[in-house]
């Protein structure tokens, strides 16, 4: 079921592309992994997914570690994280998409250094002010970007976002469209900032239409997710 699911996604992440009058190449497809064992990771990874998400620190080190036999396995960490979990994202995280303060820039970029490597990293931003969800709200996106960029060790990459549910994937467009204006008004300065992370399973669609680098897709791919212990 999961390879199945897999290639319907891809397909319709080039359709969309195309719709868009986008080369389907500029747009990367995230199976988002959290919560599902090691053993759904290896049959999408048999199917020739390579880069996964995960949304908490522990679980990404713990599947790193029991997949490390999977050559360009790439898990990227697309939750919120506490400073004092950066170490794993650092260890066994590919990227991070939700870098959303200062404080933890600089605990990822003193563990990076420490670990000779640079970390590709996404700003979170909250474009709805919800006080549920992480991300830096627009107005602070200017201090957060201008003073993390300065720092060794991780990369800015791009901005990431969850707009604020809705029924109609329609319905997230303006989000999608506003956090596209953020990053090409930033470019001047900051060119490296090119990705966009944004769309899921229900509106990913929508998502490359606005111009999403990368589509974080879960359920879509492996079937109805159970909850995490805690969560």
């Amino acid at each position: 079921m999961i390879a199945s699911n897999l290639r319907a996604i891809q397909e319709r992440v080039t359709a969309a592309a195309r719709a868009a009058g986008r080369d389907p190449g500029s747009v990367s497809l995230l199976a988002v992994s959290k919560t599902y064992p090691p053993e759904a990771v290896r049959e999408a990874y048999a199917a020739g997914q390579r880069a996964f998400g995960e949304n908490y620190a522990q679980a990404l080190r713990d599947k790193a570690q029991a997949l490390a036999d999977l050559p360009a396995l790439a898990l990227h960490a697309i939750g919120p994280l506490q400073t004092n979990k950066a170490k794993y994202i650092a260890q066994s995280a590919a990227a991070f998409h939700a870098l959303d303060r200062l404080g933890l820039a600089q605990e990822l970029s003193k563990r990076c250094v420490a670990l000779g490597r640079v970390l590709p990293c996404f700003v979170e931003v909250n474009l709805g002010h919800e006080a549920q969800k992480g991300g830096v709200a627009p107005e602070g996106l200017d201090a957060l970007v201008d003073a993390a960029a300065e720092l060794p060790g991780i990369s800015l990459v791009g901005l990431m976002c969850i707009p604020p549910p809705t029924d109609d994937p329609q319905g997230a467009r303006p989000s999608f469209e506003r956090l596209r204006a953020l990053r090409d008004e930033r470019l001047g300065r900051h060119p490296s900032l090119t990705g966009l992370s944004m769309g899921m399973s229900h509106d990913f669609e929508v998502a490359i239409a606005a111009g999403a680098t990368v589509v974080r897709v879960g359920t879509a791919i492996f079937g109805a997710r159970a909850r995490a212990p805690g969560t």
